[in-house]
This record gives C-alpha cells, sequence and structure tokens, in this order.
C-alpha cells in the first residue's frame, strides 16, 4: 500500500507540473495577445508595479490582508526561504482586495484579468527576491553600530 501511495503522489505532483508548465504557457499567450492589442511592454508594466507592492511596508500589508482573508501561509511561503505556494487569480483578488486591483488597472491601463493572471505568475517569486532571508525587510533604513 505504501509504493502505491507513492506512486500516486508521484503522478499527481507531475501532472500538477504539467498544469504549472500550461499556466505559464497560457499566460504568455496572453501576453502576446495583450502587448498585441496595447502596443506595449506587459512584462514592463507589470514589473513596474510589483516594485510598488514589494516595498517593506507593502508586503507587510499584504500579509496582514492575506491573514484577514484565510491566505495567511500562503503568503508566508513567499517570504520563507520554502518554497512558494502558488496563488490562484482569486486569491491574489482576495489578498489585495478591489481597490488595489483596480488600481493597477489604471495604472497599466491593463485588463483586470490580465493583471491578476500577471500578478499570480509574477508576485510570489518578487516577494521571495525581496525577502531573502525568509523574513519581513524592516523599513528602518539607518543601521546599528
Amino acid at each position: 500500500m505504501t509504493k502505491w501511495c507513492r506512486a500516486s503522489r508521484q503522478a499527481a505532483l507531475l501532472a500538477d507540473m504539467g498544469k504549472m508548465v500550461d499556466m505559464s504557457d497560457f499566460f504568455q499567450s496572453i501576453v502576446g495577445k495583450v502587448e498585441s492589442v496595447l502596443g506595449g511592454d506587459v512584462q514592463t508594466l507589470v514589473k513596474q508595479q510589483l516594485q510598488s507592492l514589494t516595498q517593506p511596508q507593502t508586503i507587510q500589508t499584504l500579509l496582514d490582508r492575506a491573514d484577514q482573508v484565510g491566505l495567511g501561509d500562503k503568503v508566508r511561503s513567499w517570504i520563507s526561504q520554502s518554497g512558494n505556494v502558488p496563488a490562484t487569480p482569486d486569491e491574489i483578488r482576495s489578498i489585495l482586495g478591489s481597490d488595489a486591483v483596480h488600481g493597477l488597472v489604471e495604472k497599466t491601463g491593463l485588463p483586470a484579468d490580465a493583471v491578476v493572471t500577471a500578478l499570480v505568475h509574477f508576485l510570489p517569486d518578487a516577494v521571495d527576491r525581496h525577502t531573502p532571508d525568509g523574513v519581513l525587510p524592516t523599513t528602518d533604513t539607518t543601521k546599528s553600530a
């Protein structure tokens, strides 16, 4: 029975990896379509907005909001040194809130679904890169002697 469970888990993991590859291809397809319609570089627009979402105070706000909506463990995985647990578009919307999503739509000129899909793809890694030691960055810019 143990071998069967292990094989079943391995099959599920491979299926999930296939879905992640499919999602990446899907995302790239969306990016290409949006770029052709808008004539802009979608990844650059999204990365500019990610900079604002990964400031120390904003990461803390993301974590606080995620705790409020029951997704704190997911965001903590992005901060920790372990693997990032992926988020769904609905979870990103819940974490950010409709006002923040609307603000990103206004700043980028992209449709809300494109913004959220991009954040699903980029936000966990961006938060991870801004928390390399597995802890929230401090907003204090002075250093102790």
